[in-house]
């Protein structure tokens, strides 16, 4: 088989090994998301003409009267090659980007996720969570803060994973087993935290935007996965311990200093400096102050940021305004650091830190841009609707209507995302497909969306695509000298299996046997 192009080498090697080649090479052959995303767009504009001019059409399955509902009860496909498409589109480039869901939220996040990410407080926090470890705990302290690290994922991959490497290896261990403990923690259980993050406003925005194929009134907040996301964190972190001390760590067998790079220094990190643990200090009793002002404002049946009418949480201010909540509760508390620890002094520091975490979203930006177009000219057309509609007809009379369908959702996604790594790209492409079909055979956008973030994060450390694999292979190659990615990928293979099977177990645990929501108002059923 020959690459169509020089750079791209072509699968070779037997069995398994083939399998993960050939899996490199398709992956290369795509082309970068955002030139994805203006073909996507393309495409949908000129299908929509052909399905336009043939009349498709399917029986509206939302009762008379509901809003968006044609008189003769069908769904037509709408063309966009004519004049009112053209000026639908020319008209609503702007507004596409401006109002799309996503952006203005994970925006606003970010910069208080950014305060504290500069003042240095996210890295102490994890260095504090590990460093002081001992050999019993060590591991699943590694995983853990791996996972808590999502909130600034960036950080994780350059500061944690080295340094898990380093500690594993002062403790007589494997580095390796390090390495591959907090790589699995920062991307296998990337949707799995004890706070809501920024991929929250950002996934939660692309599933509203879906369902309101179905109900244009649908509401998506950020916090609806939260319940399940929380426990998901103690369940990967148990998964992981186990993965690495009784599969991978036997494996990798004793580390003999000579695998390693010429260059290998003997293990050696530093703990927390005196000015860092003041900081620390300050931040918690920060965190603690707007933790107690929060609650004030939420426990009381009369607290001012619950619902103005029902009194109840759900729907409330507190909920509606979670961003601004998870703003304030980095951004107050990374400041407190700053000051505490020298790293921040004046406004300066802080306006400079939001900015930069501004200027590292440029490509980000663009994606969404044209992610938002796509979006919204599969609305226009219909074309999501009804494909769900054909879809979840299928799925029906293949009599995968009930929660085993998920099975295969979930598959489906960890199977894309070898191919498609960015969580909010693949998302803002099978959101308005799958979230609308499965809504019409009755479970809600937020256990959907629930289920798309296992098959979306299990395969993260598995697959060439994931942004920051070549570093993870550089440190690698640190502590075993011409390591393939092959190796890599057979070494972090085994958590990608028991995080897919045990999560997997949860979820259908968590929502259909015990009935439990994934967050907060969530629903699990849902009623076209």
């Amino acid at each position: 088989m020959t690459s169509p192009n020089p750079s791209i080498p072509s699968p070779s090697g037997k069995g398994f090994s083939r399998f993960l080649s050939v899996v490199e090479w398709l992956g290369n052959l795509l082309p970068n998301p955002i030139t994805l995303f203006v073909l996507f767009t393309i495409f949908i504009y000129f299908l929509s003409g052909i399905l336009g001019w043939l009349d498709v059409a399917v029986i509206d399955p939302r009762p008379e009267g509901a809003k968006g509902r044609e008189a003769d009860g069908l769904i037509r496909v709408i063309s966009l090659v004519s004049a009112e498409g053209l000026q639908r589109i020319v008209t609503g480039l702007v507004t596409n980007f401006t109002g799309f869901a996503p952006l203005g939220t994970v925006l606003v996040a970010l910069l208080g996720v950014a305060v504290a990410e500069h003042s240095g407080l996210l890295s102490a926090l994890m260095r504090a969570l590990v460093v002081n470890a001992s050999r019993r705990t060590v591991t699943v302290l590694v995983i853990f803060a791996g996972i808590i690290s999502n909130t600034a994922s960036e950080l994780g991959y350059v500061v944690l994973i080295p340094l898990s490497a380093v500690i594993f290896h002062s403790l007589g261990r494997h580095p390796l087993a390090g390495l591959a403990a907090a790589f699995a923690g920062v991307s296998a259980g990337y949707s799995a935290n004890l706070l809501l993050g920024t991929v929250d406003p950002l996934l939660s925005g692309i599933t509203e935007a879906a369902a309101h194929l179905i109900d244009p009134e649908y509401s998506v907040g950020p916090e609806v996965n939260w319940y399940f996301m929380f426990v998901s964190t103690f369940l990967i972190a148990g998964l992981g311990t186990f993965v690495t001390e009784k599969i991978v760590e036997p494996r990798l067998g004793k580390f003999e200093p000579s695998q390693g790079a010429p260059d290998l220094a003997e293990p050696s990190f530093e703990g927390l400096k005196p000015e860092e643990r003041k900081g620390l200090k300050a931040a918690g009793i920060t965190f603690l102050i707007l933790v107690l002002l929060l609650a004030a404002t939420v426990v009381p049946s009369n607290g001012i940021l619950r619902h103005p009418e029902t009194g109840a949480i759900a729907g409330s201010p507190f909920l509606k305004g979670i961003v601004a909540m998870i703003f304030v509760t980095f951004a107050l508390p990374g400041y407190a650091y700053g000051r505490a620890a020298g790293t921040m002094r004046t406004d300066r520091d802080v306006i400079e830190a939001m900015s930069s975490s501004m200027r590292s979203l440029s490509l980000y930006i663009v994606l969404v841009f044209f992610a938002a177009q796509f979006v919204a000219f599969f609305k226009w057309t219909n074309l999501g609707t009804v494909m769900a509609v054909k879809g979840a007809a299928g799925l029906q009379a293949m009599g995968l209507d009930g929660p085993e369908v998920f099975v295969f959702f979930i598959l489906m996604c960890a199977v894309i995302n070898l191919s498609l790594g960015s969580a909010s790209a693949q998302w803002a492409v099978t959101a308005p497909i799958f979230v609308p079909m499965l809504m019409l055979i009755g479970f809600a956008p937020e256990t959907i969306q629930a289920a798309y973030r296992i098959g979306d994060s299990v395969t993260n450390i598995i697959t060439p695509m994931m942004s920051y694999f070549g570093l993870i292979l550089a440190v690698a190659e640190r502590y075993r000298r011409n390591l393939g990615m092959g190796t890599l990928i057979s070494m972090m293979l085994p958590y990608t299996m028991v995080f897919l099977l045990g999560w997997t177990l949860l979820f259908y645990i968590w929502v259909f046997l015990l009935g439990i929501p994934v967050g907060p108002g969530a629903a699990t059923y849902y009623t076209p």
